[in-house]
């Protein structure tokens, strides 16, 4: 592959720099250099299953192994999808010039091969699980095919993503308690906001490039009050999950474990930097610790009703 910039955060060291060139290609366009994308995408689906009351612990185990396994491949299509959209927007921004649709690394038909691929595998996932997150699975895909537009039409492309990435949280619950209600709405609201509020910080690193280039981002249209900004997203997703913890019946235990994430919330509130790209990428990895502690106080709040 060609030299990369020197402004970017793909990766091709450890494992993926022992593999082929061609299958290296394919880990880069799938992101396996980076699975931080993988978690954030799988741990709402792990919040939705530790959510509602009653459900057998070892169907709460299968469901977090099938989904962790479903959130490596839908995260590779959904990587796929954007950079089949953006391989012309990626060749002009720095961050992303070494992705390998844009970088040519990749073409076009082999991209979409592999996107087969990845749906059928994905597919092969959702069958095990109920009728209702079918159809839930199925339409999130309307989702994943049209964020990457968002960012052409709209200065809010990190909210259409928290629609998209979040949509594991729904999926999540109806998989474990076989229907939707109110404690899933709010926990679907809270994966929202707190997505919107991590990808904004992602979005920081790239303003330059897409100033330059007339792309739209929350993040461009937030950076002169970037903390107040970040911290009312945070702020809302705390509350979001306080009232799905009420409404799910979540057990005392869950309350002083929420403490921890609204902790770890605002010291990235009151520390968020967008003139300081390395910061910005640091935090938004530091969200997958941010989304564990989320699990371990939903999965204590099973514990004691």
């Amino acid at each position: 592959m060609s030299a990369l910039p020197s402004h970017t955060d793909i990766r091709v060291t450890g494992w993926i720099a022992r593999l082929p060139p061609s299958l290296q290609a394919y880990a880069l366009l799938a992101r396996l250099d980076r699975p931080v994308g993988t978690w954030l995408l799988w741990l709402p689906g792990v919040w939705g299953i530790l959510l509602p009351q009653g459900v057998v612990p070892m169907e709460r185990v299968r469901l977090i192994v099938l989904f962790g396994v479903g959130s490596l491949v839908m995260r590779a299509a959904g990587c796929v999808v954007n950079d089949m959209w953006d391989r012309d927007i990626d060749r002009q921004v720095a961050r992303t010039a070494g992705r390998p649709l844009a970088s040519g690394a990749l073409r076009m038909r082999q991209a979409t091969g592999f996107l087969a691929l990845l749906l059928a595998m994905g597919l092969g996932v959702l069958v095990q699980l109920n009728p209702l997150s079918w159809g839930l699975g199925v339409s999130s895909l309307v989702l994943v095919g049209l964020y990457p537009l968002a960012k052409r039409f709209t200065w809010w492309p990190q909210l259409v993503m928290g629609f998209t990435f979040g949509f594991g949280a729904p999926m999540g619950y109806a998989a474990a308690a076989g229907q939707l209600g109110w404690a899933q709405a709010a926990l679907y609201a809270a994966t929202i906001v707190w997505q919107l509020g991590f990808d904004t910080i992602y979005g920081f690193q790239d303003m330059e490039d897409d100033a330059r280039i007339g792309v739209k981002s929350t993040s461009r249209l937030m950076a002169g009050r970037a903390r107040f900004f970040i911290g009312t997203c945070y702020a809302l997703t705390v509350v979001l999950l306080g009232c799905a913890g009420v409404l799910a019946g979540a057990g005392r235990l869950f309350w002083p474990a929420l403490l921890l994430p609204a902790l770890l919330f605002w010291r990235q509130s009151v520390a968020v930097d967008p003139a300081n790209p390395a910061l910005c990428l640091a935090q938004f990895r530091a969200n997958r610790e941010i989304g564990l502690s989320i699990a371990l106080a939903l999965a204590l709040g099973l514990l004691v009703v």
